[in-house]
């Protein structure tokens, strides 16, 4: 039987390093490479096409949720399991809108990620137990997230300088990274300013630490 094969993409060596070790104790996994940001995990879905890919969340340059619509848009075969300390309803909602088949907590069972990637190259879907419950619990006392929340107004590349504006990098920075104009950051900011309603790098840095876009340090 043919291995199942699976990139990693996480931020923090030592966290990736363990959840390595993890998945290759199972002898059907195989883990093929490694990436430490979103950007990263676009490029490797692309070059390797693996039968799982491993995201969290909140990831350098580009969160896992922006992350994964663009690689189900380009690599619509790879499936996706995001692997994450937010255990928020409204990030398990946004994860499985962007067509992530798996969710699974860091801070739940280690057996829980080898059986989510299994189960996922499958073709079928996998919560952890933690995600599982709190879904169930929006489906049985109606607690769903606020439907018109700003921040789904956002394009990706939008929330993707938002991203980039709290993890402290400049207008010119973001430019350099992303291939465009310091003028068209600029306007990107200033239209994703308009749509939240916030001003301030201060103000935008709290609010993508709420949206999960970044850690908190």
């Amino acid at each position: 039987m043919a291995p199942i094969t699976v990139v990693l993409v996480e931020d923090h060596a030592l966290v990736r390093r363990a959840f390595r070790s993890l998945l290759e104790a199972q002898e059907r996994i195989q883990v093929v490479a490694e990436g430490r940001t979103g950007l990263d995990a676009l490029a490797l879905a692309r070059q390797y096409r693996p039968d799982v890919m491993l995201l969290d969340i909140a990831m350098p340059e580009m969160n896992g949720v922006d992350a994964a619509l663009q690689i189900r848009a380009s690599v619509p075969e790879v499936r996706i399991v995001m692997l994450t300390m937010y255990a928020e309803e409204p990030y398990i909602r946004q994860a499985i809108r962007a067509g992530v088949k798996g969710y699974v907590l860091k801070d739940g069972s280690e057996a829980d990620l080898a059986q989510a990637v299994v189960t996922v190259a499958r073709g079928q879907t996998f919560l952890s137990p933690g995600a599982a419950s709190i879904l169930a619990g929006v489906v049985e006392y109606g607690h769903e997230a606020a439907p018109d929340d700003p921040y789904q107004r956002l394009t990706a590349r939008e929330r993707q300088i938002l991203q980039m504006i709290a993890q402290g990098h400049s207008n010119r920075a973001i430019a350099d990274l992303l291939g465009i104009s310091p003028k068209t950051v600029c306007i990107h900011r200033n239209n994703l300013m308009d749509t939240l309603r916030i001003r301030g790098t201060a103000k935008l840095t709290l609010y993508a630490v709420k949206k999960g876009l970044v850690k908190p340090s």
